[in-house]
């Protein structure tokens, strides 16, 4: 009989935080959509419903059959390969990194964003006017200086106009990638992601710069003050 210690760990840590009872914060947890607060992720990659469709077994399953294999003691890239040998798929395969992930995230190996390479976080933002102006406002020093205070810090490395621009983080040596799409006529949606960044204190601070200045970017083009 499995013991579903992985899972039960996660749902305390939530109760504690919330004050729900077990049932609901089991419930909230396996439908990966409701964080404790704005600044939590789920730390399940998806919600139980479709992880079983895509693989035959619930969260509670795969993370007791993880923790018989002694996952809590493995890399990353062992409990990959792993799980790929269990679904009979590659280790980068969609199914196998969620699970993978998930399960750090439970057995308190990996935080949310966390990643080999540093820890990462994403930013997005629709905006009212078309790429091209989104493009320039990124892209343009003077105009990206006026809604991104720290812009001195960017080195541009490769540019695809209208489509991606990506950065080096000149304070640190993370990474910045944009991605911009057009969303509808005279809409778009940029999204950021800061990348290689040392530790959650620095995750942290990233998602706040990110969602600031993403709103005074709005804001800007928007109104018409960027031009």
């Amino acid at each position: 009989m499995t013991r579903q210690k992985s899972f039960k760990r996660l749902v305390r840590a939530r109760m504690a935080k919330t004050g729900e009872s077990y049932t609901t914060a089991r419930r909230q947890l396996l439908s990966a959509t409701t964080p404790v607060s704005r600044a939590d992720q789920p730390a399940l990659v998806t919600t139980d419903e479709r992880i079983r469709e895509r693989t035959g077994l619930g969260w509670e399953m795969w993370f007791d059959l993880l923790d018989e294999a002694g996952g809590l003691n493995l890399p990353h890239r062992e409990i990959a390969r792993w799980v790929a040998g269990k679904l009979d798929l590659q280790p980068l395969a969609w199914n196998v990194q969620a699970i993978a992930t998930s399960y750090e995230r439970a057995r308190g190996i990996r935080d949310v964003g966390e990643h080999p390479d540093g820890f990462s976080v994403n930013a997005s933002r629709t905006i009212a006017v078309p790429v091209e102006q989104v493009y320039d406002a990124v892209l343009d020093p003077a105009l990206r200086g006026r809604w991104l205070p720290e812009a001195g810090l960017l080195r541009e490395r490769q540019a695809t106009r209208p489509k991606s621009a990506h950065f080096d983080w000149a304070g640190d040596e993370s990474r910045l990638h944009v991605y911009i799409r057009v969303k509808e006529t005279d809409k778009s949606v940029i999204t950021i992601e800061h990348a290689r960044l040392t530790d959650a204190a620095a995750r942290d601070q990233a998602k706040r710069l990110w969602g600031r200045c993403l709103a005074d970017l709005k804001t800007a083009l928007e109104s018409g003050e960027l031009r």
